[in-house]
């Protein structure tokens, strides 16, 4: 027995395990469809679609009041009756049956012939897409992936899908509850929307021109963190009160804040040394830094995950495009922050700033494999 029928437009339902094979059993011969075409309905399990969309040319014969659907569950099998419709489509909910054809209709019942058969065709399965990656963003996350599902049969290539759902940092697990984020028919996607601090796992799929949906790559995990980008930051001898920067104010909650550089709250002060360097001193108790790199990188983004030692209390040098990490320790525990050097001046410096509000969460930007 077969679920109950989904179907388009205004409907005569009929019962589901009805059978009768499609004849022209009216005075005169109805136009049958044409281009009968299917198209599955993903459902987020590989090569498992939730139903398939049926459609077909409006036929314009003036004697034609709807139209009945047909299919067999099997290659060759019976075909049985399975609703009747005034759209020229049909959506047909649950596992879908192997071959559909359509036929027109009269008001007297009359039938004409079968429109063409359908097959569903199950060898149109692609590969899975290969190399996921993510890159946290402030309340977003990229990703990407390799276009070898694509490649491998452009022909029957149509789109990805892209998924995520929740994600255990302490225990490296994806929640079993994934939801759709969205589709996209390029290798890259951000996901927009998703709050700061809050670690996320995510996957995609690839999905065919008839809809078939390929499995999944191994999942991604990443949290979204607060940034900002062109800061500009004074010596403390120059300009004393925009020499200061607080990467998460305690007293108020307040992110990237340029303060006062003789404030005991504040992350880091610029001071600048006698031969004109400038440098970065760590201020407030519980605070260090570390040199992310000892070479320069090219983004802010390139800062992936925290190190896990090296930080110190003692000033550090700003020097352009070199990368930082903060570690800082407030009343909910530790947290992590980049910061990469655009410009030196004379007596200023710009820089570009991410902050992982998710305590103890080492991700700054890069996915971690779960």
């Amino acid at each position: 027995m077969r679920r109950t029928l989904v179907v388009a437009g205004a409907v005569v339902a009929l019962a589901a395990c009805s059978s009768s094979n499609a004849n022209i059993t009216g005075t005169s011969p109805l136009t049958a469809p044409t281009n009968l075409s299917y198209q599955l309905i993903p459902s987020g399990t590989p090569d498992a679609p939730v139903g398939i969309d049926l459609s077909w040319a409006p036929v314009t014969d003036p004697n034609v009041t709807n139209y009945a659907v047909y299919s067999s569950p099997t290659l060759g099998g019976t075909f049985n009756l399975r609703a009747q419709t005034t759209s020229p489509s049909f959506s047909d909910l649950g596992t879908p049956d192997a071959q559909y054809y359509v036929t027109s209709m009269a008001s007297d019942g009359s039938q004409s012939a079968a429109s063409n058969t359908i097959t569903v065709d199950n060898t149109e399965l692609l590969p899975s897409p290969a190399g996921l990656f993510a890159i946290a963003l402030n309340q977003a996350v990229q990703l990407s992936w390799s276009s070898n599902a694509r490649t491998a049969n452009p022909s029957a290539f149509s789109y990805y899908r892209l998924y995520s759902t929740a994600y255990d940092l302490d225990n490296n697990l994806c929640d079993t509850t994934w939801v759709l984020e969205g589709t996209t028919v390029s290798e890259d996607f951000i996901a927009s929307g998703l709050p700061n601090g809050q670690p996320r796992c995510f996957d995609v799929s690839a999905i065919s021109a008839d809809g078939h949906e390929s499995t999944w790559p191994t999942p991604v995990a990443s949290t979204p963190r607060v940034d900002a980008r062109n800061v500009l930051l004074f010596a403390s001898q120059d300009s004393v009160n925009k020499s200061g920067f607080s990467f998460d104010l305690p007293s108020t909650g307040a992110l990237g804040q340029v303060l006062a550089g003789n404030r005991t709250d504040i992350d880091f002060r610029l001071d600048r040394h006698g031969d004109g360097t400038l440098w970065m001193v760590p201020v407030r108790t519980g605070t260090s830094v570390a040199l992310f790199s000892t070479q320069a990188i090219s983004d802010l983004t390139s800062i992936d995950l925290a190190p896990e030692s090296g930080y110190s209390t003692s000033a550090i040098q700003a020097q352009v495009s070199f990368g930082y990490v903060f570690e800082t320790t407030l009343p909910d525990g530790l947290h992590f922050a980049g910061l990469r050097i655009t410009a030196v001046g004379p007596n200023y410096v710009i820089f570009d700033w991410s902050y992982q509000s998710d305590h103890g969460n080492p991700m700054l930007d890069v996915a971690r494999q779960r």
